[in-house]
């Protein structure tokens, strides 16, 4: 047979034959820090069981040589060598071909191999650091979710897990780490030799290796396990608090699942170039710095909460994927949306008065968003080649995963949905599982169909808005597939239904199985109202989903709306549910089922709130509105902006600029919501004072005057007032990101720049972006929050730059940042036809589904902005709010 006739035997398979299987990986691998390049062998332990001329691995961007690779049976002395070596680029498969069929059993294939240190932060990559002002590299890998073929050669899917035996070859005065603790180590001149302890058995995404110049702080769990931050040297004290939640985390997760962590360490690592948040690697976790490191005089409360969220992420995919591995990357929720639900478990442990749960709402928010797309995905989507993964990395896997998983256990209650994970745990410990597996057991535990139900959760995408009407005595319910569009879908779901009434002393719940259903008022159940409330229905509000621990949207009567605004005003509703009711009417506004009018009317119940949780939704939604408004009806603009700073004013006020006795985590957090919006929306005194205490933050970085939770308001300030006449501001702002030693400081920098009004100065700021000053994961900071007046300028300059961004960012999931921050933000079907034909040539499988999404996004802009000018209600009501009495 032929090169090319055995290359078309599996070009193009979403996954590798399974006639030989790995078992342990011997890996040995030298990497060079000052040329950029690193060499390794590896020796992979391989049972033959199916007839086969071929062995087909995964390999990309290596260089293996014939005479390096051999296969040599358990059984035989006899060593075979390939006839044919061959590499099928595009499906990033290594293709060795023999003259007869492999022996049947245990065998062994060795292979040589070299490769380029890349900055693509991605594989077996380089980052840069700076000691003692000499820039110097540090290796480090990033396998997830396919790159370990981009180290050494490999059958690079989940479900072929192995055992990994590595040995590093490094500069004696560098520190390298692998998952696993080191059992020997040999010097030999400058060159030191590492060999680490045999693994457990792991997918190949979970390898990792670290080589660089670090200090650590160090702690050990209650069960002796010793844990490690490391950091560049002489940050070692902005360790201390990952460490702390990490050493208490461990334990609280090894009583939740009744499993011990599997590993004899656990070291999380900060990394200055990284793609992601976090990668959870088994024992070995690394972190952009942002996520791992806080430090007390710089870092805001926002981060600090960060920081404790991600470790406790990271940290329950030691059990929830690490130990307890997906199939395949259909079910990547099961990693993803369980360890975002779990860190929710261990931070509201760990920290309570951060009422994290309530925090909760934000994720389900951004789920709730995204999936409300006609181009979104199941959570269960199909993958057909490793070039599609990156893309299902988002939002429903984790957010819309996270809160389904909260949906169902709210149903099925604390005490049973846990003993159910342990169980799963146990039952599936050092082997894969799919998302069927985790209901079968769930199932068996607790008696209830679980897979009927949740299957219409995770195998369709969409979700439901669930109508319902009072009519007489009796409750109507419907459901309905909601779009963002507007549009009419066609899912239909089973929906855990929960109903208060009047209060929260009881609830009623119900599984609506159909598209509707009416409930006589005896049939919703004395428990609910009482038998003396059967005729007074009307005289109290009715709130379905029960502090929002649904994934699905509600859309109330008239009547019923009217009453929940009264409770609102009444501060008889949790806060919860008062964030419910507004992030539900919100979007029914943007899909054109509610005006803008009717939504600013309920907006101005909220104006004595002061939960941080819902202003700061509040606040989300008022930057929304604001652009619509200026594209729709610009000469309202002034007018609705002046009804959200008298909004936001009052809290303000109550939080002033300074930290007072007695106030918490929440407090912090909101205050530097507050007067960013104020700053964003033009408020006067806000800006004249944030001028003043910037003047003297700037010859003073510790001044108490602005703490590090005040400063964005203050960048925002300073950029506003910059233009192409005036740069000082923005010369300033440079001044404090390039002093700046923190990652936090330079991204808070970062991502106020571009709300600068001045289209001049906008393409400055997007021109800093792409400099050397800037690290490549840094980017997206700048192109979040970019200003109206900016717009364009953004589009001309990715159009023009789109070649760079692309051989740059073009390989991972940070390129749909550029996308989706620059194109969404528009508003005219003018604009999402130019988009949709600039990149009908230059689009690609990993940002094909952003960029439909984001064309999407637009038109569903253009639709609202159309409404938004037909609404004649809007002038009278904004008048009204304005008044000297406000609406009433």
């Amino acid at each position: 047979m032929s090169g090319t006739q055995s290359v078309d035997l599996f070009k193009g398979q979403s996954r590798l034959p399974k006639f030989a299987v790995p078992k342990r990986y011997d890996l040995r691998l030298t990497p060079d820090l000052a040329a950029c390049k690193f060499t390794g062998t590896v020796c992979v332990v391989v049972d033959i069981v199916g007839d086969t001329k071929f062995l087909v691995l995964n390999a990309a961007d290596l260089v293996v040589t014939e005479g390096s690779v051999s296969f040599r049976n358990q059984d035989s002395s006899q060593e075979l060598h390939p006839i044919e070596i061959t590499t099928v680029v595009e499906d990033e498969i290594l293709l060795l071909q023999f003259e007869k069929a492999l022996p049947l059993g245990e065998g062994t294939i060795r292979i040589g191999f070299s490769g380029i240190l890349n900055d693509q932060m991605k594989g077996f990559y380089r980052s840069t650091y700076e000691y003692n002002g000499e820039k110097k590299n540090m290796a480090v890998t990033q396998f997830e979710p396919a790159d370990a073929r981009r180290c050494f050669p490999c059958w690079d899917e989940p479900a072929f897990k192995a055992t990994f035996k590595i040995t590093l070859e490094v500069p004696h005065d560098l520190v390298a780490l692998s998952n696993m603790p080191v059992v020997e180590e040999k010097l030999n001149g400058l060159v030191k030799t590492l060999f680490f302890e045999e693994s457990p058995i792991m997918s190949t995404y979970l390898v990792a290796v670290v080589v660089g110049l670090f200090d650590y702080v160090e702690d050990t769990a209650s069960d002796g396990t010793k844990v490690r931050v490391y950091c560049q040297v002489g940050k070692t004290s902005q360790g201390n608090f990952a460490l702390d939640v990490a050493v208490k985390t461990l334990d609280l997760y090894t009583r939740y699942f009744s499993v011990p962590y599997s590993l004899p360490k656990l070291d999380m690592v900060a990394i200055p170039d990284f793609f992601a948040g976090a990668m959870e690697n088994y024992g070995l976790v690394t972190y952009r710095e942002t996520a791992l490191l806080y430090d007390d005089r710089h870092s805001t409360a926002a981060n600090k909460q960060r920081v404790a969220v991600v470790v406790a992420h990271e940290l329950a995919h030691q059990w929830f994927g690490n130990l307890v591995t997906m199939e395949w990357w259909t079910h990547l929720w099961l990693n993803e949306g369980f360890a975002t639900w779990v860190s929710y478990l261990a931070a509201d442990s760990l920290f309570p008065e951060w009422k994290i749960w309530t925090q909760f709402l934000d994720e389900t928010t951004e789920g709730l968003r995204l999936d409300a797309l006609e181009e979104s995905h199941p959570i269960e989507v199909d993958v057909n080649h490793a070039s599609e993964i990156d893309e299902i990395f988002d939002d429903i896997s984790y957010r819309k995963g996270a809160s389904v998983i909260r949906m169902l256990h709210s149903y099925l209650g604390a005490e049973c949905f846990q003993r159910s994970l342990a169980s799963y745990i146990k039952k599936y410990a050092c082997s894969n599982a799919k998302t069927e597996d985790l209901w079968s057991v769930l199932e068996e535990e607790s008696g209830v169909p679980v897979k009927m139900l949740m299957n219409s959760w995770t195998k369709q995408k969409g979700y439901p808005v669930v109508t319902v009407k009072i009519k007489e005595n009796s409750l109507e319910f419907e459901q309905s597939q909601f779009l963002s569009s507007g549009s009419n879908g066609e899912g239909q779901w089973m929906v855990p239904i929960t109903i208060c009434h009047g209060s929260y002393e009881s609830q009623k719940n119900f599984l609506l199985k159909t598209t509707s259903e009416n409930l006589q008022i005896g049939e919703v159940g004395v428990s609910l109202f009482g038998k003396e409330d059967h005729d007074k229905l009307e005289n109290h509000w009715i709130k379905l989903n029960v502090d929002q621990t649904g994934f699905y949207r509600v859309k109330y009567d008239d009547v019923l709306t009217a009453r929940l605004r009264s409770a609102i005003e009444g501060k008889q509703l949790s806060v919860a549910d008062r964030f419910g009711i507004l992030d539900d009417s919100y979007a029914l506004c943007m899909a054109c089922k509610l005006p803008l009018s009717s939504f600013l009317s309920l907006v101005d119940s909220f104006r004595e709130e002061l939960e941080y949780t819902v202003l700061s939704q509040l606040i989300a939604i008022s930057y929304k509105v604001v652009r619509i408004v200026a594209d729709a009806t610009p000469e309202l603009l002034g007018d609705v902006k002046q009804i959200f700073i008298n909004l936001f004013q009052f809290s303000a006020e109550k939080l002033g600029w300074d930290q007072r006795s007695g106030e918490g985590h929440l407090d912090a957090m909101l205050r530097g919501e507050l007067l960013t919006v104020l700053a964003e929306l033009g408020h006067d005194s806000t800006r004249d004072e944030a001028l003043k205490r910037f003047a003297v933050f700037l010859d003073d970085r510790n001044t108490p005057l602005l703490p590090p939770d005040t400063r964005k308001a203050a960048y925002v300030v300073v950029m506003r007032g910059v233009d192409a006449s005036n740069r000082s501001g923005y010369e300033s702002l440079l001044r404090i990101y390039r002093e700046a030693d923190l990652s936090q400081e330079k991204g808070r920098v970062l991502s106020s720049l571009a709300c600068c009004p001045d289209p001049q100065m906008v393409l400055v700021v997007l021109n800093f972006l792409l400099s050397s000053e800037v690290r490549s994961q840094d980017v997206f900071y700048g192109l979040a929050g970019g200003s109206r007046e900016g717009r364009e300028t953004a589009w001309q300059w990715l159009k023009d730059n789109w070649e760079h961004i692309s051989k740059t960012w073009g390989s991972g999931f940070l390129i749909a940042r550029f996308i989706s921050s620059i194109v969404s933000p528009f508003s005219s079907e003018e604009k999402a036809e130019e988009v949709s034909e600039f990149f009908s040539t230059r689009s690609r499988p990993n940002i094909a589904r952003t960029l439909r999404q984001s064309i999407e996004r637009v038109r569903i802009n253009s639709n609202w902005v159309r409404h938004v000018r037909l609404d004649d209600s809007l002038p009278p009501l904004i008048n009204a709010l304005l008044s000297p009495t406000g609406k009433r």
